[in-house]
């Protein structure tokens, strides 16, 4: 496996994951102009020429806001998500940001259990901040990446 910066050709293999991984996908277009956009960074993790996972971030100031992580379902559990974190926790670090943030379902456990395992920490709970179906989102933080 392969981590590497996002790239225009991976535009419709990144939304076909959005599509396999969340109720509320972004669109090509929101991919496009994000990866365009000089406050969002993108890495993908790569087997065989093909995307299997990928990560974005927003960066404000010194502040890095996780977007969207996503691993292809046939991949999951080997370690694909731990590894793009800890490749944009090296990337956040080399662009001068000093913390991460994000929010997760609350009922998304092997997701909060792997922030955990990579040192965010729980922060407090968004009401309804989820729809399709509506549930609560956990916000969790790193500092001192």
């Amino acid at each position: 496996m392969q981590v590497r910066n996002m790239l225009q050709k991976d535009i419709k293999s990144v939304a076909e994951l959005e599509k396999q991984c969340f109720s509320q996908p972004w669109s090509e277009n929101s991919l496009k102009e994000s990866l365009e956009s000089k406050s969002y960074y993108f890495l993908v993790a790569e087997e065989a020429d093909e995307v299997i996972g990928y990560m974005g971030v927003t960066i404000i100031l010194e502040e890095a806001d996780v977007t969207n992580i996503a691993v292809n379902s046939e991949y999951r559990r080997q370690g694909i998500a731990e590894t793009l974190i800890h490749c944009m926790f090296q990337v956040c670090k080399e662009k001068g940001i000093q913390a991460m943030t994000l929010e997760v379902r609350v009922s998304n456990k092997p997701a909060i259990q792997l922030y955990k395992k990579m040192g965010f920490c729980s922060a407090g709970i968004r009401k309804n901040f989820y729809q399709k179906p509506i549930e609560d989102a956990m916000i969790m933080w790193k500092y001192q990446l």
